[in-house]
């Protein structure tokens, strides 16, 4: 039978092991918890860029004039019908959208 010396040095050699596998996994998940939300966003945004939204006109308070210079055909999340004045789409908003409407979920194209 081992020592009761040779059992307490045994012990801390497995828990100080242990402590360091804790640690750095928790730091692994720790990173993975912090880059993985980003990664999986901007691929749904990406793969939402030409898709109509489902977000109810009502919901954004949508009007089909403009509000001052904002408009939905200088809207980052407008797509355009056909042709510069026919109607478009949305990624947010559902339904058929007027290039001269506007609504809270605005948002300046870029150049």
């Amino acid at each position: 039978m081992k020592s009761d010396e040779e059992q307490v040095k045994k012990a801390q050699s497995s828990y100080t092991t242990s402590r360091r596998t804790l640690l750095k996994n928790a730091g692994l998940t720790a990173v993975g918890l912090t880059v993985a939300p980003g990664l999986l966003l901007s691929r749904i945004a990406e793969a939402d860029t030409h898709k109509p939204g489902n977000v109810p006109k009502s919901a954004v308070q949508y009007q089909s004039t403009p509000k001052g210079n904002q408009q939905c055909s200088n809207c980052r999340f407008f797509i355009p019908g056909p042709k510069p004045s026919a109607m478009g789409h949305c990624t947010i908003v559902t339904g058929k959208i007027s290039p001269h409407g506007w609504c809270n979920a605005w948002a300046k194209k870029s150049s």
